[in-house]
C-alpha cells in the first residue's frame, strides 16, 4: 500500500491498517487514528484493514479521517492512484465477501524487514463461532505456485536469507477450484527452486489441514524452520464443538507429537481463547493442561471478546472477572514453558538471523541478543544466560557472516568484527 501510493504521487498519506480480531483491537485503531491525527496535522489518514471493512461507516464519520479502503482494493495500485473524486462519500468498501475467487496476486512486504513476508493466501471459507474475520477478509483465494516461486526469486536475489509464508488460512492454500497444490507441495516447490533460500518459515496453521507433503518437508527439509504456530483456540472437545473448530483435543496432542518425533528440534506455539462462553473450571482446565500436553512454547493468549453478528456472541458468556484471571494463568503457564524452552538453550550454539534493535531469532524462533550486531546477518551464538524474554551469549567469531542479507544494509556490513 505505501509503494503504490507513493507511486501514485500520494505522499501526505498515514495509512491505517486495522485489525478486528478483538473489541480491544478496533478500539486501540480508533484511538490509534485519533493520536496520529494530532501527530501529522495536514496530512490524509486512509483507513483500511478488518476492522474498517466490517464496520466502515463507523470509521468514515471519525472527523480525523480523510478516506475508508475495503480489503478488497486495498492492495490494488488503481486504488492509490485513481482520483478520489467524491471526498464526502469518504470511500469504496463493503466489496470483501463478494471478492472473486480468482487467483491471489502473492504479496511481498520486505520493506523495513529483515525477514521477507510473502502472502500466498488469504480469506476463509470456515466459520468459527467466534470469528468476524470471513466478513472482513472474503472467501479464500490462493496464489498461482508459478507466481509465487517467481516472488521467491526475486526476494532470494535480494538477498533476503528467510521467507515466512502467510496467509488467513494457510493451510487452506490450493483448495480453490482448479487448485492441485496444496501447503505442503508449495513449500517443497520453493525449496526445489531457491536453493540459496537459508530459511523457510509458516505462519499460523490450522493443525487438521496440515497436508502429508506438508508433515513429510518437516521431516525431510532442514531449511524449512522447525517452528509452528498452532490455530488451536481450545483443549476442550466441548469447547472445540461450540466455535466449531475442526479438530479434536486428541488430534491436536497427535499433530504435536507426530512432528516431534519426525523432526526433535520442532517448536510450537499456539492461539488460545481463555472464557469462551459456556466454559467451565473443568473445560478450562483441559485448555491449560494443553500447554504441557502439546509442548507449546510461544502462547498467544485472548481473553474471549464477542464480536457481534457471530454465533458466540449469543452464547452465555463468563463473567468477566473469570476470564481475565483463565487469561492470566494461560499466560503464565506460557511464560513457564519459554522459561523451559530458554533452560534447554543454555550451552548451545544457535544460528541467529539479526534483526532491529539488537535481537535476533534462531531457526525455531528463539530470540536472542545480538547487541550492535547491523541486521540482517546470520550469526552463530553460543548461549549463556536466560534474561527473561530473550537469550544471550557469545558471538563466536568463526560463525560470523558478515554480508547482510537486504542490499541496502551493505554499508552497516563493517560493524561485524
Amino acid at each position: 500500500m505505501r509503494a503504490a501510493a507513493r507511486n501514485a504521487g500520494r505522499e501526505n498519506l498515514v495509512i491505517v491498517n486495522t485489525c478486528a480480531v478483538t473489541a480491544e483491537a478496533t478500539r486501540q485503531a480508533r484511538q490509534a487514528i485519533r493520536r496520529l491525527a494530532r501527530e501529522n496535522p495536514g496530512a490524509e489518514i486512509v483507513v483500511t484493514g478488518c476492522a474498517a471493512e466490517i464496520d466502515p461507516l463507523r470509521f468514515a464519520e471519525m472527523p480525523e479521517v480523510a478516506r475508508v479502503v475495503g480489503n478488497a482494493r486495498k492492495t490494488d495500485p488503481e486504488t492509490w492512484a485513481e482520483p478520489w473524486a467524491n471526498p464526502s462519500a469518504k470511500g469504496d468498501f463493503g466489496r470483501a465477501m463478494r471478492a472473486v475467487t480468482s487467483p491471489l496476486a502473492p504479496q511481498e512486504g520486505v520493506e523495513d524487514h529483515t525477514r521477507a513476508f510473502l502472502a500466498v493466501q488469504t480469506g476463509c471459507d470456515h466459520r468459527c463461532t467466534f470469528c468476524i474475520i470471513p466478513y472482513g477478509r472474503g472467501p479464500s483465494r490462493s496464489s498461482k505456485p508459478e507466481a509465487i516461486l517467481a516472488a521467491v526469486r526475486r526476494l532470494t536475489d535480494k538477498g533476503f536469507r528467510e521467507i515466512v509464508l502467510t496467509g488467513v488460512d494457510l493451510t487452506s492454500y490450493g483448495a480453490d477450484p482448479g487448485g492441485e497444490t496444496r501447503l505442503g507441495g508449495l513449500v517443497k516447490a520453493i525449496l526445489r527452486a531457491a536453493p540459496g533460500l537459508e530459511r523457510l518459515r509458516l505462519s499460523s496453521i490450522d493443525c487438521i489441514e496440515a497436508d502429508a507433503d506438508l508433515i513429510d518437508a518437516f521431516a525431510t527439509e532442514q531449511r524449512l524452520a522447525p517452528h509452528l504456530h498452532l490455530s488451536l483456540q481450545a483443549g476442550d472437545d466441548m469447547i472445540l464443538k461450540r466455535m466449531k473448530r475442526r479438530h479434536t483435543r486428541d488430534e491436536a496432542v497427535d499433530i504435536c507429537a507426530r512432528l516431534r518425533r519426525l523432526r526433535p528440534d520442532m517448536v510450537f506455539g499456539a492461539d488460545l481463547i481463555a472464557g469462551f462462553p459456556t466454559e467451565t473450571d473443568a473445560m478450562f482446565d483441559n485448555t491449560l493442561r494443553l500447554v504441557e500436553d502439546c509442548g507449546l512454547t510461544y502462547l498467544h493468549v485472548f481473553p474471549f471478546s464477542a464480536r457481534p453478528g457471530t454465533p458466540a456472541a449469543k452464547m452465555p458468556p463468563v463473567a468477566g472477572e473469570i476470564v481475565k484471571a483463565r487469561a492470566r494463568r494461560l499466560r503464565e503457564a506460557g511464560e513457564a514453558a519459554l522459561g523451559r524452552h530458554h533452560a534447554r538453550q543454555i550451552g548451545r550454539v544457535l544460528r541467529v538471523l539479526t534483526e532491529r534493535g539488537g535481537l535476533g531469532r534462531a531457526a525455531d524462533f528463539t530470540c536472542v541478543r545480538t547487541d550492535d550486531a547491523p541486521p540482517g546477518l546470520l550469526l552463530d551464538v553460543a548461549i549463556e544466560r536466560d534474561e527473561g524474554k530473550a537469550l544471550a551469549g557469545a558471538i563466536l567469531r568463526g560463525g560470523q557472516d558478515c554480508a547482510p542479507s537486504v542490499p541496502e544494509l551493505a554499508s552497516e556490513a563493517a560493524l561485524c568484527p
